[in-house]
């Protein structure tokens, strides 16, 4: 029998999947997911405390350093919708353990680089691995939860899970880097990676799209093309703006061809008769808005916590350990958001949960924007660090949920790659901007190189606020709790702080 066949036989029809039994596995398949994305999360902040021992170490410049980071943005953002779909179409199961291995050697590759070039292109592939396993990972969740309340459950760990995994970087990467050197943060994925590589067959099925398991697929290539071509130079016209110039000819010709791509896939999108992204699915106002407020979290986490470690590691000179421990505060509260917003969303509703969490958020960085050249943990980074960490942990949480609310089994690949895409693509929009900001406010400062710099990463915590209250302002349009929530009520007598 073929696996197309046997696919058809195993996945349930829309009448059986109403009366169905919960799958007894689906808690446990989202203990494996959940670790395979946290991974995923961590590995785009992990490196963050381990740049300056990497730069030594292979003769970095500082151009050349940045593609350790960027490389990495680049291809996870760009190719997140392309391979959610790919997931939806072929099958969820066998997309993801292809990811998976391409993650476990990559990040061997990464360990073992021996020149700065290897690493980076290590690094691409690294990307592309995440790309792949994201957002299949979540639609296969979303998938294995039938219940709408245990599924918006599943949702609020799993949005935690990120926000945890956005802030958790720093603090293993200090500890790693200085214990067994920066190598070990890229080896750590190997074992974790073969142990889900090893697990998913055991208690997974496939899955994938219903609509397309009888009669002959139908994949909207030239809209992949289009949408993959268009993230990909929008990421990388970002993540190069600061040093071409936001104005060059060089960078304005990117974003028109940027806008020229757009319009393509908006085209083809119209036109085509099995679209990449059916361009009805922006009708549903949660979703759309649910992206809105995670491109802001994106834009927030990342627009912080980069010159965070500018400020702590080459102003007041602390080691990647101590910055690692330093951030630990940040870690902590984040677990506690997360949890805790979880709980609230259940009782509250989407929208007063997402707008308290993304003005703790702009209140943290606040607190940051102040930050003087010989400053101390206690009397300048912790106060910040303390709001800003349960704030990012529960805008993950509400957001992830108001993203994917409301969205067919059939698509929830292509939902789960578009807010990932929305969040990666805040990332490296955050970093572009604060980047420029920062060393342009720098160079027109006066003083030693120190006061400079300070001045810099002031002006950065200050953009890093200006985008979580933009958020606060997306949040606002985030149902609230309905009159008669079951769902809602439902996860709060589940929630995760019983």
């Amino acid at each position: 029998m073929s696996d197309d066949k046997l696919d058809q036989s195993q996945s349930p029809q829309p009448s059986q999947q109403l009366t169905a039994p919960p799958d007894p596995r689906r808690w446990k398949v989202l203990a494996l997911l959940g670790t395979a994305f946290f991974m995923v999360i961590l590995d785009a902040t992990i490196v963050l405390t381990a740049i300056p021992a990497m730069q030594r170490e292979l003769e970095f410049t500082v151009a050349q350093v940045q593609w350790v980071l960027t490389g990495y943005a680049i291809t996870f953002g760009g190719l997140l919708l392309f391979f959610g779909r790919v997931a939806d179409l072929i099958g969820r199961r066998r997309v993801f353990l292809a990811g998976t291995a391409l993650f476990v050697l990559s990040s061997l590759v990464c360990g073992i680089a021996w020149t700065g070039e290897l690493l980076i292109w290590a690094r691409a592939a690294q990307g592309i691995s995440a790309a792949i396993m994201a957002p299949t990972a979540l639609a296969i969740v979303i998938s294995m939860f039938r219940d709408p309340a245990e599924r918006n459950q599943a949702l609020g760990i799993w949005g935690g899970l990120g926000g945890i995994g956005a802030t958790a970087g720093l603090l293993l990467g200090g500890v790693i880097t200085s214990g067994l050197g920066w190598q070990w943060i890229f080896y750590l994925n190997v074992p974790v990676g073969i142990a889900i590589f090893l697990l998913v067959p055991v208690l997974i099925r496939e899955s994938r799209d219903s609509a397309q398991t009888s009669g002959v697929r139908r994949f909207d290539v030239p809209g992949a093309v289009a949408i993959t071509g268009a993230l990909l130079l929008l990421i990388y016209t970002l993540t190069n703006a600061p040093e071409d110039g936001w104005v060059s000819g060089t960078t304005v010709a990117r974003f028109a061809g940027v806008v020229a791509l757009l319009g393509l896939f908006l085209l083809i999108e119209y036109r085509s008769a099995a679209p990449l992204v059916p361009l009805r699915i922006f009708r549903l106002r949660t979703l759309v808005t649910g992206n809105l407020v995670i491109l802001a979290v994106g834009l927030s986490v990342d627009g912080m916590l980069f010159p965070l470690t500018l400020y702590a590691q080459d102003v007041l000179g602390y080691s990647a350990l101590q910055f690692g421990l330093a951030s630990a505060v940040m870690s902590v509260m984040s677990i506690a958001g997360a949890m805790a917003g979880q709980a609230a969303v259940a009782r509250l509703g989407l929208r007063p949960v997402a707008v308290a969490a993304l003005l703790l958020v702009a209140i943290g960085s606040l607190l940051l924007v102040s930050v003087p050249t010989d400053g101390t943990f206690l009397g300048d980074l912790f106060w910040g660090l303390l709001i800003f960490g349960p704030g990012l942990g529960a805008a993950f949480v509400a957001s992830q949920i108001a993203a994917l609310d409301g969205v067919a089994e059939q698509e929830s690949g292509l939902a789960a790659g578009l807010v990932d895409t929305s969040f990666n693509i805040g990332s490296a929009l955050g970093i572009a901007i604060v980047t420029s900001v920062a060393v342009s406010t720098a160079a027109g400062a006066t003083g030693g190189a120190e006061t400079a710099l300070t001045e810099g990463v002031q002006a950065g915590f200050l953009v890093a606020a200006v985008f979580a209250g933009l958020g606060v302002l997306a949040a606002f349009f985030l149902p609230g709790l309905p009159k008669a929530s079951a769902n809602l009520e439902s996860i709060a007598s589940k929630g995760l702080l019983q």
